[in-house]
């Protein structure tokens, strides 16, 4: 009988914003990366997205996010390198992450 139910736990992501439009494009651009990591454009686009996010977290009083992304762009600014888009792809899911809770009211 309980297997008839359907689950109650919803799994939904938030609405994107400014914010979210830009982490996803970075996962995006960062993922890409791994194909072609000597595209200077895409590193280009990258550079500035975390620059974007940096100060649009900071504008909400974010702590943790402008740091990630101070780090996430000393990585993106480095040699093309497989360990440089590993810290670009894990940084932008630490990113999501955080974004994701901020705007579910965990954080």
């Amino acid at each position: 009988m309980q297997d008839d139910l359907p689950s109650r736990e919803r799994k939904s992501e938030p609405l994107l914003d400014a914010t979210g439009h830009a982490i996803m494009e970075g996962k995006d651009a960062a993922s890409f990366l791994w194909q072609a990591p000597e595209d200077e454009s895409t590193r280009l686009r990258v550079i500035e997205l975390l620059e974007q996010i940096k100060r649009d977290a900071a504008a909400k009083g974010r702590r943790e996010m402008p740091k990630i992304c101070q780090d996430m762009l000393t990585a993106a600014r480095a040699e093309p390198s497989p360990q440089s888009v590993d810290i670009l792809q894990n940084g932008f899911e630490r990113l999501y992450r955080l974004w994701s809770a901020a705007k579910s009211g965990l954080l």
